[in-house]
């Protein structure tokens, strides 16, 4: 059944310029639960380090970085500047959005540690609380790495091949929620695989890598098919569009499929490959720790035997 315009999708048509990379940078707006998530996420991750400085402890400064720079940040560029103005006029600004929440802002914010930082600073009640959380049946199940992993590669196929899609360009609400589901579901997958935090589900390092190096052919599948595809996605609301005032420099619906399809197979293997670059460090890393405390182990039973007659 074709969708019509949403209102919302109506006044943007009249008064959407051509898209030029500059306007990523300078048209920037207010979506209200994106908004809302960057500003509290924000403020309550500020407030923890805070409290930590207050009472003399240290926090590490590339976990603020990682979380309210990179992850905050980029969450707030992905859905409150020009690719969130724009992110319903063209599908391949979409699809760099799409690319954005679902696979940088999850792994920057894992980055940061925020439970960590959470049961450091919470007051004993909150605290408990949040532990109960940790271990219960919902979390455990929830950080199972297979079922993580197929609800992250599912994810975008339900999205771009059922009725979901066309219903985020016809509802501001639907629209919004989409990205904060796309956030939450690349939460689930890459936190216990990348994350500092202590989170039930934890598997070895050799599984993380394999699970990471799995993700990359499933994303390139997608954009090949969207590349290859003759039918458009959201038909109804983006041949809409070009029948309007924006007609003048839209590309053809197609072709801007085509180059979506294009964006989610090379930025895809780009960010896998970063993210199997983060998982190797961290690693190396742990196997050095891993050898330190054994070498700490080994001395100290040495001068023990060397102490007794």
């Amino acid at each position: 059944m074709l969708i019509s315009l949403s209102a919302a999708s109506q006044e943007a048509a009249e008064t959407l310029p051509p898209f030029t990379l500059g306007r990523v940078f300078t048209d920037w707006g207010i979506d209200p639960i994106p908004f809302i998530v960057v500003v509290w996420g924000t403020g309550l991750y500020v407030l923890g380090v805070t409290v930590l400085h207050r009472r003399g402890d240290r926090w590490p400064v590339g976990r603020t970085l990682a979380f309210v720079g990179l992850g905050m940040g980029s969450f707030a560029l992905a859905t409150l500047s020009g690719l969130g103005r724009y992110d319903t006029t063209l599908l391949s600004v979409h699809m760099v959005q799409h690319m954005v929440l679902s696979m940088v802002v999850p792994l920057a914010l894992a980055l940061g540690a925020p439970v960590t930082l959470a049961l450091r600073t919470l007051p004993a009640t909150p605290r408990r609380w949040l532990l109960a959380v940790l271990h219960s049946r919902v979390a455990k199940v929830l950080a199972f790495a297979p079922l993580a992993f197929v609800l992250y590669v599912a994810s975008p196929w339900a999205l771009y091949f059922s009725p979901w899609y066309d219903a985020s360009l016809a509802s501001s609400f639907v629209h919004q929620m989409m990205h904060v589901h796309l956030v939450l579901v690349g939460t689930l997958f890459f936190w216990p695989l990348m994350g500092i935090d202590p989170l039930p589900g934890r598997v070895g390092y050799p599984f993380r890598v394999l699970l990471t190096i799995m993700t990359l052919p499933f994303h390139a599948f997608l954009g090949v098919t969207i590349m290859g595809q003759t039918t458009l996605i959201g038909a109804a609301h983006y041949l809409a569009l070009r029948e309007g005032p924006m007609a003048s420099w839209l590309p053809p619906a197609l072709e801007d499929q085509h180059l979506a399809g294009g964006i989610l197979w090379a930025s895809g293997d780009l960010v896998g490959v970063l993210f199997f670059a983060v998982l190797f460090t961290q690693w190396v890393r742990s196997s050095m720790k891993e050898a330190s405390r054994e070498d700490r182990r080994l001395d100290l039973a040495e001068r023990r035997e060397a102490r007794t007659p």
